[in-house]
């Protein structure tokens, strides 16, 4: 293969009719597919994973609407490089046209790159058109994300990618059974420039092997040999797939738990930060419910360090499906983040003076340790009554066990000891 072209670069559609996917946008009467139809360009960000179209889409957009196209890079422009494209705007303004001006990898510009854009998205000199992997709302200034509408681009399913490979396999002559670009489609995950890039790799090994109008069950079992899964690894496919890991285990669901730590594993991801994360689950969400449960995430995490991979993916396989099938309770979670709440509001309240040490004699004189009541010289290893608050919040309380597991026993316990409290007479604070 000659052309010194990448082939996806090579396989972009000539016309919107040719766009494959997004049809969410660019059906019949959808917003963005409605906003062309009329010639009402208007800024925008298109918001999706890599290979879904963003760049291409743009281009359409402004081929359609007979505008000027200039594009740039966040990753290698600057300030310099957006003043020279609002130039070249203005230029085409004196004849009339519009101009789209896109920025590929919008969240990579800085705070007074963004800034920059302003003034002319305002006055009408250039339209912008940016395309992100990340949340606009996390990546984009919020001046910026109010003068642009966000369009989310999905990945593209299967079908659509095989459409793609078809369609190149029509216009580049090839042969390659169904089945085969089928195979491609899957391992691209989604993403039409991987899709295409298998699909190359393909047809130069097809070449160098002497048959390069032929592609076999054999070179493509080559090409998608150990090639993982799509995961953005601090993105928001990233976040997104341990969202839904946490909320498997949560839910009590071990085969979603499980199927989104295999998703994480054969993407990519670090196994020791999924291990950190099923650490918080045993804290979070299981609590005292089953107290082995943090003891289980801990030796999955010690595993995973000692022995590595796969034994270490295994033991956290473990640990994940424990978490999933383990009784829940987010009682210490919330009595954390309720005794927090109360400090921050009430400031630093003093330690009550029969709760603190006297090793000191000017600390006895001062009162230190008077009347501390030593819990095993009563029965059952309990001071009925005592109070071991300040006395602003003597008559606290903020962990709420529920009937689960073994907290349905500590909340028995905790029940009877109320009882011996209200039983005894004694009171510490009036």
């Amino acid at each position: 293969m000659t052309d010194t072209q990448p082939l996806a670069a090579r396989m972009r559609p000539a016309d919107l009719a040719g766009f494959l996917g997004q049809e969410h946008l660019l059906a019949p009467n959808k917003p963005l597919r409605e906003a062309l139809d009329s010639g009402q360009l208007h800024s925008m960000i298109f918001w999706g994973p890599p290979g879904v179209g963003k760049t291409t889409l743009a281009k359409l957009i402004a081929q359609l609407c007979d505008a000027h196209f200039i594009t740039v890079s966040a990753v290698l422009a600057g300030v310099k490089e957006i003043r020279a494209a609002v130039e070249e705007a203005k230029t085409q303004q004196k004849f009339d046209r519009q101009t789209v001006l896109f920025v590929d990898e919008v969240h990579r510009f800085n705070k007074a790159q963004q800034d920059a854009f302003l003034p002319f998205v305002e006055d009408g000199t250039l339209i912008f058109v940016g395309a992100t992997t990340e949340n606009p709302s996390f990546e984009l200034n919020n001046a910026l994300l109010s003068r642009a509408r966000v369009y989310r681009l999905k990945s593209l399913p299967p079908e659509t990618l095989v459409n793609i490979l078809q369609n190149s396999r029509e216009k580049l002559g090839f042969n390659c059974d169904d089945a085969l670009l089928s195979l491609l489609a899957q391992a691209a995950d989604g993403d039409a420039r991987r899709a295409l890039n298998f699909l190359e790799l393909a047809l130069d090994m097809a070449y160098a092997a002497g048959h390069p109008d032929s592609l076999d069950e054999a070179i493509i079992r080559e090409i998608l040999s150990g090639q993982p899964r799509r995961f953005d690894k601090g993105g928001d496919d990233f976040y997104d797939q341990i969202s839904a890991l946490h909320k498997a285990v949560r839910g009590s669901s071990p085969d979603a738990a499980l199927y989104w730590f295999a998703r994480m594993i054969d993407g990519g991801c670090d196994p020791l930060y999924v291990g950190r994360r099923v650490v918080r689950m045993a804290s979070e969400d299981i609590g005292n419910a089953d107290p082995r449960s943090l003891q289980i995430a801990l030796n999955a995490w010690d595993v995973q360090e000692r022995l590595g991979s796969p034994e270490g993916e295994l033991a956290l396989a473990q640990a994940v499906v424990y978490m999933a099938c383990a009784p829940k309770s987010n009682a210490v979670y919330s009595a954390y983040k309720a005794v927090l709440r109360d400090i921050r509001a009430q400031g630093s309240e003093s330690v009550p003076l029969h709760l603190r040490n006297a090793p000191t004699k000017l600390m006895k004189e001062q009162g230190y340790g008077d009347d501390y009541r030593y819990a095993h010289d009563y029965p059952d290893a309990y001071a009925a009554g005592e109070n071991y608050f300040p006395e602003a919040l003597k008559n606290a309380q903020y962990y709420q066990p529920t009937g689960r597991g073994l907290e349905k026993k500590i909340a028995e316990k905790l029940d009877y000891l109320r009882q011996l409290d209200q039983a005894s007479g004694w009171r510490r604070y009036s």
